[in-house]
């Protein structure tokens, strides 16, 4: 009986400090990636800096330079960049 408590003990706590929170980043992520519009700024997972062009329905048109735009999957923006 007493380590049928203890696993769920340990299943709650779990679920608290390591599940619960990650749900919450991917809930947030998800919004922000819903909400991206022209002329965002933002950062990629891989440390590309630019201002959104175009935003398509799965992909968005990165600008990174003069004249120089990448077509880059929406999942890939990290965050924005707040002015």
């Amino acid at each position: 009986m007493t380590i049928a408590i203890y696993f769920g003990m340990f299943l709650a706590i779990f679920y608290f400090f390591l599940i619960l929170p990650r749900k919450k980043q991917e809930k947030k992520h998800k919004k922000m990636v819903e909400e991206l519009k022209k002329g965002d700024r933002v950062v990629t997972i891989g440390g590309i800096k630019g201002e959104i062009g175009r935003v398509k329905e799965e992909s968005i048109m990165l600008k990174v330079a003069e004249n120089m735009e990448i077509e880059m999957v929406k999942k890939a923006v990290a965050y924005k960049v707040e002015d």
